[in-house]
Parts: C-alpha cells; structure tokens; sequence
C-alpha cells in the first residue's frame, strides 16, 4: 500500500484538504494528535473510519519523505 492508496485530495472533500481515502478525516489530524501526546491507538479509537495499515502507511511514507529530504 502506497500513500497515494490511502490519501485523497479532492476539492469537493473539505475544499480539498488531503484526506484519509474514502472518509472525511484530514491526514493532518494524525499529525495534530501525536503531537498533542495522543497514541495511534487513540487516534485509531477517535476516527474508526481510519484503518490502522491506512495510518501507518501514512506515518511511514512521511518518515522517508522527511529522511529523504534531508539526505
């Protein structure tokens, strides 16, 4: 699964924000709440319409997007 399988940027879903394919979730929203000391099992538990492989696949493809940014 690739992160262009799980995310969806269409400008009739929330004007166009990226978001979790196939719900209104913004992928920001993973983000937000790791930052605010969440877990990914609370994050998971907040917005069902998320699968676990869906967040994961999220949070990999953005580690190598930064990794490879800075190499």
């Amino acid at each position: 699964m690739q992160s262009a399988d799980v995310i969806t940027i269409d400008p009739d879903i929330l004007g166009g924000t990226p978001v979790f394919k196939g719900t209104r979730v913004p992928v920001k929203t993973i983000f937000e709440y790791l930052e605010d000391n969440f877990t990914l099992a609370e994050f998971l538990e907040c917005f069902p319409s998320v699968s676990r492989d869906m967040a994961l696949q999220v949070l990999v493809s953005s580690e190598k997007a930064l990794i490879a940014s800075t190499a």
